[in-house]
């Protein structure tokens, strides 16, 4: 398996709409499973682009650069040994919607089936955020 793989996900919305849905950080248990069951705010951070994130793979400190007109959902994940891992999500406008881009970069040590299993929880979270943006009003 290579060391990066880009997930991409249609959705029926535009960036915009998409973009109301996704930018709103505490929505995260809606739809990224695979990345948080429960979400509160790091008051520790003035901004508020800082959060404590309950995670299948523990708790973690997730610092959002959110940028709703240009699409940009990154964010930088501080894993519970301390490392950061950065992920770029992006939506990007396509013919009769949009498209969800997520960037997975392999980390240090993870063998190919982590990857794979890190891809498919991935590809998961963002079928999930696109039935949650088709659901809502147009």
């Amino acid at each position: 398996m290579p060391n990066q793989l880009l997930l991409r996900e249609r959705v029926a919305r535009t960036v915009a709409e998409v973009m109301a849905v996704a930018a709103d950080v505490r929505r995260l248990p809606e739809w990224a499973a695979g990345f948080a069951s429960g979400i509160q705010r790091d008051e520790s951070v003035a901004d508020g682009s800082a959060w404590i994130v309950d995670a299948p793979f523990g708790r973690v400190r997730a610092v959002f650069a959110v940028d709703v007109e240009r699409g940009i959902l990154d964010h930088d994940v501080t894993m519970p040994d301390g490392s950061t891992v950065h992920n770029r999500l992006r939506v990007e406008p396509a013919p009769n919607g949009c498209e969800l881009v997520f960037t997975l970069v392999r980390q240090p040590g993870m063998d190919d089936a982590a990857l794979a299993a890190d891809a498919a929880a991935v590809a998961d979270d963002l079928r999930r955020l696109r039935a949650l943006c088709e659901r809502m009003d147009a």
